[in-house]
């Protein structure tokens, strides 16, 4: 399992991430902002909400700000899930019942600052993203070391963040969707932030 110490945050940050995590494990559900209020001891709910934006900055949640139910911890991943043979998507092929190896998801948790975001929409449904969806993301350190085709997550200042396929054509910057409902969007490079690009992609059935 991996194991997110608690280094990266302040005290108060810890501490209403440490309370997070005990209430989960015992409810199986988020609090709501009034009782991590309550349980902070405080009378508003301003730190509270700036705290969970640094959590999820960090890492250490996904959450839709102002939605405290969204509130999910990115924590609880297994080492590895073992691979019991394959299935067929058409007609049928034999199974096996021997594990022979697990499948290692670790190593995505592994890289600096990983953070999650929940998805809202379905823009990029065609590359198997729908809405709902948790995608975890790794910071992008150099805008100029992006490859075109590359998913990011990119925010427009003024307008809102977007998850759109990247691609450069000359000096022009071009977030695409996966769903041909939706035009691309054209930008100077200048007009907007690239905040993580794609990993992996997580959906609870």
């Amino acid at each position: 399992m991996v194991n997110y110490s608690g280094d990266n945050l302040t005290e108060a940050q810890n501490e209403l991430y440490q309370w997070i995590r005990d209430y989960v494990r015992d409810f199986q559900h988020s609090p709501s902002i009034r009782q991590m209020m309550n349980a902070m001891g405080l009378k508003s709910p301003a730190p509270i909400q700036s705290r969970l934006k640094h959590l999820q900055d960090k890492g250490f949640i996904s959450w839709q700000e102002g939605k405290a139910r969204t509130l999910k911890l990115v924590d609880e991943i297994i080492d590895g899930i073992p691979i019991k043979g394959s299935v067929a998507a058409g007609g049928l092929i034999e199974t096996f019942s021997d594990v022979y190896e697990n499948l290692d998801i670790t190593d995505v948790f592994k890289k600096k600052d990983v953070f999650a975001l929940t998805v809202n929409g379905d823009s990029m449904i065609d590359a198997c993203i729908a809405d709902g969806d948790m995608v975890l993301m790794e910071p992008i350190r150099d805008s100029n070391s992006l490859i075109n085709g590359t998913i990011v997550s990119a925010m427009v200042p003024g307008s809102g963040t977007t998850l759109k396929y990247f691609f450069k054509r000359g000096a022009k910057i071009f977030l695409e969707a996966a769903n041909p409902n939706y035009e691309p969007i054209e930008l100077n490079l200048d007009e907007v932030i690239f905040q993580g690009k794609l990993l992996a992609v997580w959906r609870k059935i």
